[in-house]
């Protein structure tokens, strides 16, 4: 689908077209092009109209910073990770494409991004506002940043809570806290991932010679931004770190307390268990077999050797 922003007078108009057929461009001062989930014909379209060349899908997912940003004498063209939450699925970075071209924004995505519907609104409500694909394009990045940052929040705060649960809980639930850790750990490298592209790319993007000084220091502001906001990635990696490091050791605590149990009943047993193994002997001449009370005096026996140890044990600390 294509979703095509045009001027008209002072306002912003959006036309949607599923068939490249029906469109006309002609003598329409067009600010956006949006396609989402686009068709083969909807991208060679575009390609052709406008003579633009737009990455593969494969060229879409290369990681160098060359397959990131590129731009010519006539347009720039942006690869940039963007943060979806499909329904049922995680937390995952997915490629968006931005091609500048004339004052005019091609976004070329096949997630449905929630930032894009956001801006499109605003573009509809405020066109005072965007005067150009590059007004755009700030845009869209500071209002992905700050859902970022929101997101942030959101995981160094749930990390707060693992933490003290880890030792609050007299029993905790250890298959849902290592769960819980790992979600938090990979949510983290995501949005560090994502933001750490963004950077690449807004930094590549203030060397240009084709946007003008307002967006430059809307886009400075940004970088500023995303800056605090890995640093920020990386404290809370560190102290995820550490909730992992506190929640093996309370487990190897745990493993230590039932070993330790074990340890003490097995050295409390071995006394009677000698006795009960001399008096299991069968030997003729074995004076204590003919006792009359040899039998309770060696229950007797076997009982006080076991509480002896345990006396010994708790004295020394060790229960």
């Amino acid at each position: 689908m294509m979703n095509i922003f045009i001027k008209k007078n002072s306002l912003v108009v959006r036309e949607s077209f599923s068939n490249t057929d029906t469109i006309q461009l002609k003598d329409q001062i067009i600010l956006w092009i949006d396609l989402l989930h686009p068709t083969f014909e909807e991208v060679a379209y575009i390609a052709k109209t406008y003579k633009l060349d737009i990455p593969t899908k494969e060229e879409r997912e290369e990681i160098e910073q060359s397959a990131r940003y590129w731009e010519d004498s006539t347009s720039v063209t942006i690869n940039s990770f963007f943060l979806v939450r499909p329904a049922k699925l995680q937390l995952h970075n997915e490629t968006a494409t931005f091609i500048l071209y004339n004052g005019i924004l091609f976004t070329i995505r096949y997630g449905d991004f929630k930032v894009f519907d956001e801006i499109q609104q605003r573009v509809l409500a405020s066109p005072k506002n965007f005067e150009d694909g590059f007004d755009l394009i700030s845009k869209i990045y500071e209002v992905r940043v700050e859902k970022d940052a929101d997101m942030l929040e959101e995981v160094g705060h749930e990390t707060k809570i693992l933490r003290k649960e880890v030792f609050d809980k007299d029993q905790p639930d250890y298959t849902n806290i290592l769960q819980r850790l790992s979600n938090l750990q990979e949510i983290n490298m995501s949005v560090r991932d994502s933001l750490a592209d963004k950077r690449r790319a807004i930094t590549a993007l203030l060397k240009s010679d084709k946007i003008d000084m307002d967006t430059k220091k809307n886009l400075n502001i940004v970088l500023k931004d995303l800056n605090s906001l890995v640093e920020f990635t990386t404290v809370n990696m560190n102290i995820l770190d550490n909730v992992q490091s506190l929640f093996t050791n309370q487990i190897n605590i745990e493993q230590n307390k039932i070993i330790k149990l074990f340890t003490v009943a097995t050295m409390a047993m071995m006394p009677p268990t000698l006795i009960g193994t001399i008096y299991g002997m069968n030997f003729k001449n074995m004076p204590e077999l003919e006792w009359a009370f040899g039998y309770p005096i060696a229950i007797i026996v076997m009982v006080v050797s076991t509480i002896l140890p345990v006396l010994y044990f708790k004295k020394k600390g060790w229960l």
